[in-house]
């Protein structure tokens, strides 16, 4: 029997070949189509979301609304007659506080002073012991939604040498109002307090070392008055 010849032993070489060829080929099939290992997690997406802030809580229903800004005081002056009619009432307000004068143009009268509170209302007294009470009023022929602010009138009384008055001043405007003068007159000590009333009557006393006496008339657009043939200045009088 014949041994296989060289080409036999060629022929099983390729097939040999062949196989291990087309094993090659679907081992790298294989490994193309096989996933990927998935990537490891980015920091952001490994970061754990942070909770949602927390809406402000709703206002309370009893909140108790802010309380009206109150009516200031106003800087005015005021000129009136007692109720009856004997004698006169001037009080200038600034700032909070008041002077009042109270004059019978002969021989009585009284320089008072004090506060005024926010709600209108005043306790002015004088050096001698009288006593002024008085109140802020509305206006007269003011819208009553202005009426507040207008404060048109003082109503009150006066408590002087132990009478009682009781009067009304209305609000004014220049010239009409409260005037003082005081100076030294021939060596005599002159202090004199007028009135003007919007009517252009004037009430006042001047005293001279401490004896009282009707006053004369001032010009209430200058001020000026003479006394005992001296010229001086009747000045608005001031808290």
């Amino acid at each position: 029997m014949k041994r296989p010849g060289p080409l036999l032993t060629l022929l099983a070489g390729l097939l040999v070949g062949v196989f291990l060829l087309s094993l090659n080929v679907t081992t790298g099939v294989r490994n193309a189509s096989s996933p990927s290992p998935k990537s490891s997690p980015s920091s952001a997406d490994t970061t754990k979301e942070s909770p949602a802030a927390t809406p402000p809580p709703a206002p309370s229903q009893t909140t108790p609304s802010p309380s009206p800004s109150k009516t200031p005081v106003p800087n005015a002056g005021y000129t009136g007659r007692t109720d009856d009619d004997s004698s006169a009432v001037a009080v200038t307000l600034r700032d909070g506080r008041a002077i009042a004068y109270f004059c019978d143009g002969r021989a009585k009268e009284s320089w008072l002073k004090g506060d005024v509170n926010d709600d209108g209302t005043m306790r002015l007294t004088g050096k001698d012991g009288s006593v002024l009470n008085g109140t802020l009023k509305e206006g007269v022929g003011v819208p009553p939604l202005e009426r507040s602010r207008e404060w048109g009138r003082i109503r009150g009384t006066v408590d002087i040498d132990g009478g009682h008055h009781a009067f009304t001043a209305d609000r004014t405007k220049k010239p009409s109002g409260l005037y003082r003068a005081t100076a030294t007159v021939r060596g005599a000590e002159v202090d004199g307090g007028w009135i003007v009333l919007p009517d252009g009557r004037q009430v006042g006393v001047l005293t001279r070392d401490d004896r009282p006496s009707p006053a004369p008339r001032i010009n209430p657009e200058t001020g000026a008055v003479t006394v005992d043939g001296q010229r001086l200045t009747a000045r608005p009088a001031a808290p």
